[in-house]
Formats: structure tokens, C-alpha cells, sequence
């Protein structure tokens, strides 16, 4: 029975009127599905070709992906594709002819498995468009409910992939229906850097959350099913039949050099596909090394092609034309990819500058720098043109237009800083004060960097619109913090002097201050604003943590009490020892507050680097948890979670806010199950449950086991990233987790944050329910550029609430939205590179010691995972994780005789759930099981191309026992390891080969044209960055 509907179509003649044509519209209860699946083919009428019966699922293409990336879906590996008339019409309209004509001949092609669904005629797939509803947002509606009823159709037989670009539709549709699944078209291509040769991962959005054998992970196998893709390109991938499906390998490998030789059997076959296409490359400045000598020459004396290795194991050799190999083996070079011909075996390149030797400091801290795209040129000279001047002769002021304009706390209110030893930039300042009322006033001041870095301004640019430029690689919107050095992401002038909130001076800030009840502490109002503070006192927090315990003899390490009399000073101390143990009162009553939530704690650790006044490794130390990090923590937590909801409130599709999605729960399998080996239950379904379960999982003889399950716990979290409130549903702003790291600083040595590290807590916070709905940062602006975005919208949301005009343009939604992913990108740069410097120093403290002799290199190691072939350690003396064999690459395993010393004999291994057994052929065993202690042998794995590397052995089965020498050294609060003292010998020493060789660096730099200063390469970069911003908005164009 045929039912009549009546569609309006709206047509814009050549005269630019609107035409209103309606047309009867029948819909059938019976259109050909073409599909052998089919439960009634009769009543289907099946007439032309059908779907191959060979598959394992069908492809669904939205209209976008129809549109865009036809070429793709032509390839004639792709089987069973099923073209809906919705999609095809899209194409008609939106395309043109010539593009709808080639669709319509891949269908009618009977060589391709693809067939058309006319869904717009069948009753229950028609869906009338709703009022208000765009035709885009239809489209992608009648599109799914298609593939809803084409799977119920086939009896829930066929599993149903529909691709899709639009991210809201995989979000809305990617759990509603089981069986049919919405992910993108395209996915990240993810080269595992243990096993590069052999082992890559494409991770599709949507899809992860379904029981079904489709994942979000997508095994790529061998580089030949890569098709020439590269680690980070975008790609589309071909998902194989499931009776080629391959498991990915468990064994421990160090790099390619044992993909071959591992022999181990793999884990349970998974998703498996190939590369049919790349959709956007992702090729960047490569960190390469030379062949030596010998490779060279293995090569022919005139060979001009030669194969680089690049520094990151994920990336292939690349072959570049260069007569000067021999020259360059000894030093670190940046290349890039050109090309890669499909007859190749390596893509092609080109030579583009010099970094450093192998081996020196300043050359591996370049090349971590260029493997994470951080470019560190000097600010401009028009950047520094708009900064203001505070010298001896011309000392900066208040002027008196702020004076009006903002409130002055200088004589109101006690107004002091907590920040490590030695910290210049001091962007966050407390306060706290009784009121007339008898309430309380608790001030959070934020240094207002807003008010020196104008929107559109030349050091404003540098950190937003240049990150609009895809080819460019100068991107600021952070500071980055390595082991010994940091760079700024705002002139010094800023950073370290008008914006940092320093004790005695004068400075521009923006305020938060609640009052609070006097005796619940619960927030009574809010005021924002723009004030005016002098800071008091610039305190470090283990002197602010004397005060809090009562010690007052640290008076004397605060410079502010020296030169007051007795009397002033006893005042004075009195004030500044009640302020500090009033803020701790408030913190330890919004934390128990968060705990009834579910407030986590997880493990991380803060190692601070500390250099001599050459700048060289003195110690590293890891830094011991006090009160005192967790009451500014919480003061911070707060005024970040007003100002989210506050820039939210006035500004809902255009504010800057903080997103923690849930982990996915697979990623605490291996948790649950190291856990359940000390008799622990780990209970994952919610960040209060996780609580929880962590604070019940104490062992009273090891405090280690804890420490390792939240570190576990930490390692399974997903990121927060920064999203623009336009972009998702307000119920999607969910918060899973937050961590506030104490701020990064000092002149001679900085804190490095780790989740591999233990021995100091990241205090991380969840945001559910009530209390942290909603979450931003607001609190560093010196250092993260979001924090400046939300600076001004504050300000703006303050303008628009006094019913002022908003002064400067504030982001759209869509540019907020590229803002984000670009300070997304960045932040993980910073972060990677804060581990590999920290590795690079811990390698270079050991790589000058006797492993056999050095009695340092001998520590004590706890068991935290069980490979086929071997064990995870961690080491708690140093806070190193890695990797100890039981078997060798000769084949033997390990043994331990009545000494309980280890040594290789020929015999095999055998894993069970929460123990490793190494038997030999002479009936010896050893039985290793989680959380044991063994004693570790530590030294490093060496390697020319690459970054070295620590490795442990383990040289016996029993703890390692500190000799009397250490004792006390061990059981030092702060740890002192001495990490570094040897390393500051080695530097001084390279240093001194160069300066001995420096006219010879210089005649091989003139062989090869690297000059010394800036090239006439990097000079063409430049111009063509500059040609590539659009300037056009700044200038009202």
C-alpha cells in the first residue's frame, strides 16, 4: 500500500526569486535491498546486481563523505558499500552533474560491490524534516535511520558501519543502536615505536564504546599494509577479513631489531585493516643521523643517495642526495620528507640545517626541541617594541586612569605569595581577611597580563594567529619547561618582572574574592574585577609550611622580616601565621567537601633539577608533598572553576572551558588485575568508586603497592583538553578529573612533572555533581595562552553584566575551536618534551658509570607487570620505569642459585596471570611475581641514531639491601640521590673538545653552506610564514 507525502522544495530562479514547488512524494513498504541477507528477496524484487556475500560488515558513507571523498570509495578493495538516496541526491544538487554522473557510473560498474538504497521511498526510513531543522542535520538523520532499519532488515545479521565527518552525529548516534556503528572516515595512523617495522594503530572516532568486535583500534601489520603512510598522517584504512585478523605482540622489545627475532606468540587476533589512503600528511621537520664511515663506504665512494636514521623510531629511513655523508656522520641533522614514490621502499628528502654533535648537551636539547615542533627564536623586535619599559632611569608605575578604573587592595588587604625557591614568574597571589560582618574574604589575585597584551597586538599574534598557519612551525601558547632550562612564552620583561606578582611592588591584577560563612566557610557572593595589589610577602612553601607547623625561626630566611624592629616584626608574624593557617582551614574544608564527591587522588611525582651557577646538573631531587601545595591547589581549583562558570553564564556558545572525558574502562584492565593479585578489588565504574578503592588498597608492609596503583590509575586516564562551549552540549562538559600542578619556575633549576614518577602526589581532583561542573584555567596566564583567552572573556562577561561595551573582538565558536586544538597540540608538545629531557639527564648521569663496579648502579626494583619474555619494574630510589628480560636474545633464560644471584642458562619461560616462571634445562626455577622486590642492576643502552636509553637487569631475586654507606643518605626526607654530580664533569669536558675543534666545526660547516647565523633557507621560511598569515581582520580589511 503505497502512502502519499507531498515534498517542498524551495528553487531560486536566474532572477534571484524564491520558487515554491510541492510534489507528491509515495512511499513503498518494499524497495530493493540488494543485499543476499535479505529475509523476503521475493517481496524485495531484487533486480540488478546484489552486495557480495563475503563481507564482514556494510559501509554506509554519509552525504559529506559521498561528496568529498568519492575518489576513495571508488577503490575497488572497498566491498559493500551501500549508497543512499539521501547521499546521492546531496551529490546531485551540491556537486553538479559531472561529479553525479561519475556516482552513477560506479554504481551501475559491476565490478564494484556497491549498490543504491532508495531510502527516501521506503515507509520507515522516510523521515519528514523537522521545522528549524538545517537540510545538513537531515540528511545525517535520514542517513542513520536508514542504516538502523537496513540492519534490522537483515535480522541483526550484518553489522552496519556508517562513516561519517560530523562529529556531533558520532556523538548522538554512536551508541543508540547495537549492531551499527558511526565512526569517522578517517583515523590517525599510530606507529608503535617498540615495534616500528611491524606494528602500527589507526584509532577511528566513535565505536569504542560498543561490545563488538569492531574497536576503535585498528591494527595496521607490516609496512607494506601502511601504504607508505607516515606516524601522525590521516588516513583510510580497508578493515581486513576477519580470518586475517592478527594480534599484536605482548613480548618486551627494546626496538626493530628484535621485531624478527622475538619469536613470541601474539595476543588474541583484533581488528585488522590496511592503509588505502592518505587524506593528509603529516610530514614535519625530521631529526636524522648519518651512517658512520663504514656504512658509508659499504655504499661506494660515490654514492650520493644515502639513507638517514631518523631520532624517532617511528618514522623510515629517508633516502636524501648528499655528497657530504662522510662530513655529517658525526652530528645531528634536520631533514625533510619530499616525497615517496610508490616503487620505493623509503620516501625521499632534503638536507635543512645542523643542530649539534652526538652526544652534546645543547645538540640533544635542540633535537628534542625539533621532534616536538617547538620553535625557541628570540621575540621580534616589534614584539618587544610594545612592551613597557621598567628601568632604573624609567621605573614603571601605576597610572592614575587605572587608578580609577580599578579597585586598590594595596592598604586593605594582607596580600602574598607561596611559589618554589627561587620562582620569578609569580602569576597567582592569595589573600585572606575577616570582615565587618564577621564572615571571612578569601582573595585569589591573578597577575592581569590581559592588561599589557593587547588583542591583535604583534605578541598577541604570535601566539594566535600563527597558529592558523598549518605550514608554520612558530607556535608560542605555552611555556615550555625542560630539565634545565625554560622557554618563555611572554617577553621577560613580562614574565619576570611587570606581570610577576613579586613582594613590595606594584602590580596590575585580576581578582576573585568570595565571603565566605565564618563558621561552614560556605560562599556566601563573588566579586570579579580588576584590581590593584602590593604584594607582602613572596613566600617558598617549605618556609610557608614552617610557619603552619608552628616553627617561626624560618622568620629569618624571609627577607621582609629583616629589617623590622621586634615589635613591628611580632606583629607582622602574627598576621602572616594566622593568614596562612586560616587559608589551610578553608582548603582542608573544601577538599573534605570534594572528598564526599569522589575526589581522586592519583600518583605523579615533581622532580626538581637543580643546576650549579655554570648551569650544569648539580642533584635532582624529588619533591616531598606539604600542606601547604595543597591549600594553594585548592584556592586555585576555585577561582578556575568560578571563572568557568561565570564566562559560561554570560557567553554559552563561545567560552574557553576545560573537558576531562571518562577513561575508557579497558584501560584499567591491567589495574584490576595487579590489584587482584594482592587480594585488592579496584572497583572502575566511577571516580568515586575509584576513589575509594585506591584509599582501601593499602598494603601495611609495602606503602609501594599503593603508590603504584595510582600511578596505574593515572596512566589510564584520558586528557583534558581545552573545547570552546559552542561545540558540544552542555551535558557533555563533563569533567572526569583534574590535576593543578604548582607552578614551574626558578633561576636555576625547574620542576619536571611526571605520571611515571613517584614520591611526591599530583593532587587530582574529579568534577562531578554539584561542586565542579564546569572547569577552565585562569590562573597562569605568564605561562598557558588559554588562560589569557579567558582572562578577556572575564572581562568582557564583567563589561557586559555593568551593560558596557565589550572592548575587542571576542573568538567565534569556530575559531575558538581551532584556537583549542592548537593549545591541545602544544600542551602535549611540552609535555613530551619535559619527559625526554628528563630521561636525557638521568641517561647522562649513568652512561659514565661501571655498571660491574658503580655501587649507585645497584638499586632495589618492584615487579608492576608480567610480559612473555619479562618484567616492568620501577625503581623507587630514582623513579625510573622500564623494562627487565628473563629471556635473552641468545634464547636463554634466567636463573637464580642458593645465593639467589642471577645468570643465563638455556631453558623457557612461562606466564600465568600474576606470575612469570623460568625454568632451565638442568630443572632449576625461579618464580617472579607482582609487586616482588628484586635487586636491579642499572645501566644504558647506548645508541648512536637514536636517544639513549636506561635498562635494568635484574641480578637477583631477592630486595636489595642499602649498605650502611647509604643508609642515611636513603632515608633523607628529600631524597638526595646525587644523580648528577658526575655529569657536570662529562659536560665541562665536551664543552672544552669544542671549543678545541671549533675551526675545524667551521671549515665543515663552509664544505656543506650551514652558516653560522641565520641562512638564506630560513630566511625563504620566514617570507613564506609571513605570506601565509591573515592579517586581514587586524587592519579592518
Amino acid at each position: 500500500m503505497l502512502q502519499k507525502r507531498e515534498k517542498v522544495l524551495l528553487l531560486r530562479t536566474f532572477q534571484g526569486r524564491t520558487l515554491r514547488i510541492v510534489r507528491e512524494h509515495y512511499l513503498r513498504p518494499c524497495v530493493p535491498c540488494h543485499s543476499p541477507l535479505c529475509p523476503q528477496p521475493a517481496a524485495c524484487s531484487h533486480d540488478g546486481k546484489l552486495l557480495s556475500s563475503d563481507v564482514t560488515h556494510y559501509v554506509i558513507p554519509d552525504w559529506k563523505v559521498v561528496q568529498d571523498y568519492l575518489e576513495i570509495l571508488e577503490f575497488p578493495e572497498l566491498k559493500g558499500i551501500i549508497f543512499m538516496q539521501t547521499a546521492c541526491q546531496a551529490v546531485q544538487h551540491q556537486r553538479g552533474r559531472r561529479q553525479y554522473n561519475k556516482l552513477r557510473n560506479l554504481l551501475k560498474d559491476a565490478r564494484h560491490d556497491c549498490i543504491l538504497f532508495a531510502n527516501e521511498f521506503q515507509q520507515c526510513c522516510y523521515l519528514p524534516r523537522e521545522g528549524g531543522e538545517s537540510m545538513e542535520k537531515w540528511q545525517t538523520r535520514s542517513i542513520y535511520n536508514a542504516a538502523v532499519w537496513y540492519y534490522h532488515h537483515c535480522q541483526d545479521r550484518m553489522p552496519i558501519v556508517m562513516v561519517t565527518e560530523d562529529e556531533e552525529a558520532i556523538q548522538q548516534y554512536g551508541s543508540e543502536t547495537e549492531g551499527v556503528f558511526v565512526i569517522s572516515f578517517k583515523g590517525i595512523l599510530n606507529v608503535n615505536k617498540h615495534r616500528a617495522q611491524i606494528e602500527a594503530f589507526v584509532r577511528l572516532q566513535g565505536a569504542s564504546s560498543k561490545d563488538s568486535d569492531l574497536v576503535s583500534d585498528i591494527l595496521i601489520h607490516g609496512m607494506k599494509a601502511r601504504n607508505r603512510s607516515i606516524h601522525g598522517d590521516v588516513v583510510v584504512v580497508e578493515l581486513l577479513p576477519k580470518n586475517e585478523w592478527k594480534g599484536r605482540t605482548v613480548a618486551l622489545c627494546e626496538n626493530d631489531c628484535d621485531d624478527k627475532a622475538s619469536g613470541e606468540s601474539p595476543s588474541e587476533p583484533m581488528p585488522t585493516g590496511r592503509v588505502v589512503g592518505i587524506l593528509q600528511k603529516n610530514w614535519r621537520d625530521y631529526v636524522v643521523t648519518f651512517p658512520s664511515k663504514e656504512e658509508v663506504q659499504s655504499q661506494g665512494k660515490n654514492a650520493q643517495k644515502i639513507l638517514v636514521t631518523p631520532w624517532d623510531y617511528r618514522i623510515p629511513k629517508i633516502r636524501i642526495s648528499t655528497q657530504q655523508a662522510e662530513t655529517l656522520q658525526d652530528f645531528r641533522v634536520v631533514v625533510r620528507i619530499d616525497s615517496w614514490e610508490s616503487t620505493s621502499v623509503y620516501p625521499n628528502g632534503h638536507f635543512v640545517r645542523v643542530l649539534g654533535r652526538i652526544g652534546d648537551l645543547e645538540g640533544e636539547i635542540a633535537t628534542i626541541l625539533v621532534e616536538n615542533s617547538i620553535s625557541v627564536i628570540p621575540f621580534s623586535e616589534a614584539q618587544m617594541c610594545e612592551m613597557p619599559v621598567n628601568t632604573p632611569e624609567n621605573p614603571w608605575k601605576v597610572s592614575p586612569e587605572e587608578e580609577q578604573k580599578r579597585k586598590d587592595l594595596r592598604k586593605s588587604h594582607l596580600v602574598f605569595s607561596i611559589d618554589p625557591k627561587g620562582c620569578e614568574d609569580v602569576d597567582d597571589t592569595l589573600s585572606v581577611r575577616t570582615l565587618n560582618n564577621g564572615n571571612l574574604e578569601l582573595g585569589v589575585h591573578i597577575a592581569d597580563v590581559t592588561h599589557f597584551v593587547a588583542p591583535n597586538s604583534y605578541i598577541d599574534i604570535e601566539a594566535r594567529t600563527r597558529s592558523r598557519c598549518r605550514m608554520c612551525v612558530i607556535h608560542r601558547a605555552t611555556t615550555y619547561y625542560l630539565a634545565d632550562r625554560r622557554y618563555d612564552m611572554l617577553p621577560s620583561v613580562l614574565s619576570a618582572d611587570l606581570c610577576s606578582l613579586l613582594g613590595g611592588v606594584d602590580r596590575y591584577a585580576v581578582s576573585i574574592m568570595w565571603e565566605l560563612d565564618k563558621a561552614s566557610y560556605e560562599i556566601k557572593k563573588v566579586w570579579y574585577g580588576r584590581t590593584i595589589i602590593r604584594s607582602a610577602y613572596k613566600l617558598f612553601y617549605e618556609a610557608a609550611q614552617e610557619l603552619l607547623d608552628g616553627n617561626l625561626s624560618v622568620v629569618d630566611d624571609i627577607p621582609e622580616f629583616k629589617d623590622l624592629d621586634e615589635k613591628s616584626r611580632q606583629a607582622k608574624l602574627e598576621e602572616l601565621v594566622w593568614a596562612i593557617g586560616k587559608l589551610t582551614d578553608i582548603a582542608r574544608h573544601v577538599r573534605a567537601k570534594r572528598d564526599g564527591c569522589g575526589a581522586l587522588e592519583l600518583e605523579g611525582v615533581e622532580v626538581r633539577v637543580q643546576l650549579d651557577d655554570k648551569k650544569n646538573i648539580h642533584d635532582l631531587i624529588p619533591k616531598q608533598p606539604l600542606e601547604v601545595h595543597e591549600t594553594v591547589a585548592e584556592c586555585m581549583i576555585l577561582a578556575n572553576h568560578w571563572v568557568a562558570k561565570k564566562i559560561w553564564e554570560s557567553f554559552p556558545h563561545q567560552a574557553l572551558l576545560r573537558q576531562h572525558p571518562p577513561p575508557h574502562q579497558e584501560f584499567f584492565s591491567e589495574l584490576r588485575e595487579c590489584a587482584k593479585a594482592k587480594g585488592f578489588f579496584i572497583d572502575t565504574r566511577s571516580n568515586k568508586t575509584l576513589a575509594d578503592s585506591l584509599d582501601n588498597a593499602k598494603d601495611p608492609h609495602d606503602p609501594i603497592v599503593n603508590r603504584l596503583l595510582r600511578s596505574m590509575a593515572t596512566q589510564a586516564m584520558s586528557n583534558a583538553l581545552y573545547f570552546s562551549t559552542g561545540s558540544c552540549a552542555e551535558e557533555e562538559f563533563h569533567h572526569y578529573g583534574e590535576s593543578y600542578h604548582i607552578p614551574v619556575c626558578g633561576c636555576n633549576f625547574v620542576l619536571v612533572i611526571l605520571k611515571e614518577f613517584l614520591f611526591i602526589l599530583i593532587f587530582c581532583f574529579l568534577f562531578e555533581g554539584l561542586a565542579l561542573d564546569k572547569y577552565t584555567h585562569f590562573t597562569s596566564p605568564i605561562r598557558r595562552y588559554s588562560d589569557i583567552v579567558v582572562h578577556r572573556l572575564l572581562m568582557a562577561a564583567i563589561s557586559k553584566d555593568k551593560k558596557m561595551e565589550i572592548k575587542g573582538n571576542l573568538f567565534s565558536n569556530k575559531d575558538l575551536e581551532e584556537l583549542c586544538r592548537h593549545i591541545n597540540n602544544r600542551n602535549r608538545a611540552a609535555q613530551h618534551s619535559q619527559k625526554q629531557s628528563t630521561e636525557l639527564f638521568q641517561c647522562m648521569y649513568f652512561k659514565d658509570k661501571d655498571p660491574a663496579t658503580e655501587e649507585r648502579c645497584i638499586s632495589d626494583g618492584v615487579i608492576y607487570s608480567i610480559r612473555t619474555n619479562g618484567v616492568l619494574l620501577f625503581i623507587p630510589r630514582f623513579g625510573i620505569k622500564g623494562a627487565a628480560y628473563l629471556k635473552n636474545k641468545d634464547g636463554l633464560v634466567i636463573s637464580c642459585g642458593p645465593d639467589s644471584c642471577s645468570e643465563w642458562k638455556p631453558g623457557s619461560l612461562q606466564r600465568f596471570q600474576n606470575k612469570i616462571t623460568s625454568t632451565t634445562t638442568d630443572g632449576e626455577s625461579v618464580t617472579f611475581h607482582l609487586f616482588d622486590h628484586v635487586t636491579v642492576r642499572i645501566s644504558i643502552q647506548a645508541s648512536r641514531c637514536h636517544s639513549d636509553t636506561i635498562r635494568l637487569e635484574i641480578i637477583s631475586n631477592k630486595p636489595y639491601k642499602i649498605p650502611n654507606t647509604e643508609l642515611i643518605h636513603q632515608s633523607s626526607p628529600l631524597l638526595k640521590s646525587e644523580l648528577v654530580k658526575e655529569v657536570t664533569k662529562s659536560v665541562e669536558e665536551a664543552q672544552l673538545a669544542q671549543e678545541v675543534k671549533v675551526n675545524i666545526i667551521q671549515e665543515e660547516y663552509q664544505e656543506y653552506c650551514q652558516t653560522k647565523g641565520t641562512s638564506l633557507y630560513t630566511l625563504l621560511e620566514e617570507i613564506r610564514d609571513l605570506a601565509l598569515l591573515d592579517v586581514s581582520n587586524n587592519y579592518g580589511i
